[in-house]
């Protein structure tokens, strides 16, 4: 897949571009809803014999547009989604620098340059895309303002449970720690990357050794408390149990969560390495010990509750969980 980043204003030939089918959409998560979108265009590709495409932005439009002070937590930051993205085959990935000045084209300048001018010869969004200053544009429009230079395909809305499969619903189960129900709307566990870092090196004289990470800032991390987790060393995976928190029964005035991870039936030196957890099940919240034994003993459950988790997933007929 050829990553293409594109700055307002930009120049390019109609036809420095091959003909292409493209899916338009921001794709937070790249989740079973997005697929959907982003597979029909590359059908219509296929069908049409011409190049698949997709078109997302960055940063996200409410940094840009003032709507938020606070820094945005993404489901998928930009590495993820385009990793996402190029797991479905596509061969061109446009990621449009999301700036005022772009947002303040109007519809039919926003098709005329980013469709018409990079030679899209299809058009594939969800039936709520809206483009152009203050969302103006949308699916209804598109026809007056494709100039009859294309042609476009709108996805219907896509549920799971009788509710709409969305980037908004998504975030709201990974805040409320229920990671075990994002499976049926990524197609996939919920995953976020980092870089194994030193931490107190307590772990390891209770007998539990930890992976300390050091997750990338810009991810929705689930609340405080002990999971059931997987986590990717070196193109391997390991099960393992997660503890999100504070550390109440040593720090009294931890200002930041701590992410550690201890890895079962593991016992190498990873510090530095970059590593990917999966959040598979919250097993219980947070809570202080009144000593290193009764915490011992709580580990010792957490450790238990999650290969049992394993376990039962072993044991489900036709599992690919």
């Amino acid at each position: 897949m050829e990553v293409i980043r594109l700055r307002f204003p930009f120049n390019v030939a109609s036809n420095e571009y091959p003909p292409l089918a493209m899916a338009l959409g921001y794709f937070d998560g790249v989740h079973r809803g997005h697929q959907q979108v982003v597979l029909e265009a590359k059908k219509q590709a296929e069908e049409k014999g011409i190049c698949s495409a997709v078109m997302t932005f960055d940063p996200h439009p409410s940094v840009v547009l003032g709507k938020t002070n606070k820094q945005i937590q993404y489901i998928s930051p930009l590495a993820d989604k385009i990793k996402s993205i190029e797991e479905l085959g596509i061969d061109y990935l446009f990621i449009i620098h999301f700036s005022v000045e772009f947002a303040n084209l109007l519809p039919q300048e926003f098709i005329d340059q980013y469709v018409i001018g990079l030679n899209v010869k299809h058009v594939v969004a969800g039936f709520d895309f809206t483009y152009g200053r203050m969302g103006k544009g949308t699916m209804e429009t598109l026809p007056f303002h494709s100039r009859d230079k294309f042609s476009y395909s709108v996805v219907p809305k896509f549920t799971e449970g009788d509710e709409k499969v969305s980037s908004t619903r998504i975030r709201l189960l990974i805040k409320d720690g229920r990671t075990n129900e994002l499976y049926s709307l990524l197609g996939r566990y919920y995953t976020t990357s980092g870089i194994v870092i030193h931490g107190d090196k307590r772990g390891r004289t209770i007998g539990f050794p930890t992976a300390n990470v050091d997750l990338k800032d810009e991810y929705i991390i689930p609340p405080v408390g002990v999971y059931a987790v997987r986590m990717k060393v070196h193109s391997q995976w390991y099960n393992g149990v997660c503890n999100i928190g504070y550390k109440p029964t040593f720090n009294k005035e931890s200002i930041l969560p701590s992410v550690e991870v201890h890895i079962f039936d593991f016992n190498e030196d990873i510090y530095g390495e970059e590593v990917t957890i999966e959040w598979r099940l919250h097993l219980r919240n947070e809570q202080k010990f009144s000593g290193i034994e009764e915490l011992v003993a709580q580990i010792e459950r957490d450790k238990q509750n999650s290969l049992k988790y394993f376990r039962n997933l072993d044991n489900l007929p036709n599992s690919s969980l």
